[in-house]
């Protein structure tokens, strides 16, 4: 009866559930792609659900997150999500990974068939590609930004040409970007701001795209970017091939490190914020106007980031504390104010780390 749409579909029915059954899909990130991807993949039927995050739900991610609920805020995301798959099919296997990509991926991504790849920052985008392309296993990738999306499938080795990739090769995400931005070039979602729906319809085309190659129907984006503008209403594809000349080596941790980390700044932990609080020091919260609204520490002041980095000597003097959602941006903020020779020191953990504490006092 769960399956009695697909089983009716011409060119699928029986064999096609069968191998969706059979099925292990990692989906690293369960944020705004990751929610829709999951759900629509625990409702089809894939039999073997991976789950990697080390985040905890925020009430800022709600908003696109469609995975989580208020209940669950300050709740490892993964925990969040294997409830919400298990509500909807009991049947589907859920393995909750609760930590960050790094020097495990291949270890991690082996244990299964297909990866799809809904991350937000880059240094794992590009680790979660060379796992893939290290393994020859197909990644499903989505990227969103305010109003607008890419989707595409990269698979190399000689099974993605048997299969439709471009040859000889197949395609991996270093074809498409052979590098990361440099450090602060593309604003996050927390200061550009993202369209709460245009993550489920990135997302869904996601889970699409990896039952298509799950069950073997179809045309995957092998080769193909799709791209997406949800105010002008269109959609359409662009062609990728390989980029010429022998594939680069594999983008390793350390080489990552200057694109893609937090600079390297003075930092303690929310965990000390009571006693910061009590010492009268200056705390600075750089989050956006919307997050500041949603909460906020008491006796804290509020400069978007934006203002900060525009302006560092105008947002503090002396020693101030700056905090963020999670603590990437306010690592950010720190850096700039430092450079102008104030002292200022990054609170990690961010807001969410702030919310948990207080829930648990």
């Amino acid at each position: 009866m769960r399956y009695a749409r697909h089983l009716s579909l011409a060119g699928f029915g029986e064999e096609a559930q069968r191998r969706l059954l059979g099925a292990k899909v990692l989906a690293v990130g369960a944020g705004g792609l990751g929610s829709p991807a999951l759900l629509y993949l625990a409702a089809a039927g894939v039999g073997t659900l991976g789950v990697i995050d080390d985040d905890r739900v925020d009430r800022s991610n709600l908003q696109r997150q469609v995975l989580h609920t208020d209940a669950g805020v300050g709740e490892p995301k993964t925990a969040s999500a294997a409830r919400a798959i298990t509500a909807l099919n009991p049947d589907v296997t859920v393995i909750e990974h609760r930590e960050r990509l790094g020097a495990n991926a291949e270890e991690i991504l082996s244990g299964y068939d297909l990866v799809l790849d809904g991350t937000d920052n880059f240094a794992t985008r590009y680790t979660v590609d060379r796992a893939a392309t290290a393994l020859g296993m197909p990644e499903v990738w989505g990227s969103i930004f305010q109003f607008c999306g890419q989707v595409s499938v990269f698979w190399s080795g000689q099974r993605a040409v048997a299969a439709g990739a471009p040859g000889p090769d197949g395609v991996t995400l270093r074809d498409l970007f052979p590098a990361p931005p440099p450090v602060g070039q593309v604003p996050s979602c927390g200061e550009a701001g993202v369209l709460g729906a245009l993550p489920g319809q990135v997302g869904t085309i996601m889970a699409i795209e990896a039952i298509k190659l799950i069950c073997g129907i179809g045309e995957p984006l092998l080769g193909r970017v799709q791209v997406i503008d949800t105010l002008a209403g269109t959609s359409h594809t662009v062609p990728l091939a390989p980029r010429p000349g022998p594939r680069p080596a594999p983008i390793e941790d350390v080489e990552l490190a200057p694109y893609c980390s937090a600079p390297p700044v003075p930092a303690i932990d929310m965990t000390q914020i009571d006693e910061v609080l009590a010492s009268g020091a200056d705390v600075l919260d750089v989050r956006e106007d919307d997050e500041r609204q949603a909460g906020f520490i008491p006796g804290s002041r509020h400069i978007p980031l934006a203002g900060v980095l525009s302006d560092p000597e105008a947002a503090a003097s002396g020693t101030v504390y700056v905090y963020c959602a999670a603590g990437a941006r306010s690592a950010r903020a720190v850096a700039a104010l430092r450079e102008r020779g104030i002292d200022a020191i990054n609170v990690t953990g961010g807001y969410a780390a702030y919310e948990l504490k207080e829930s648990h006092d």
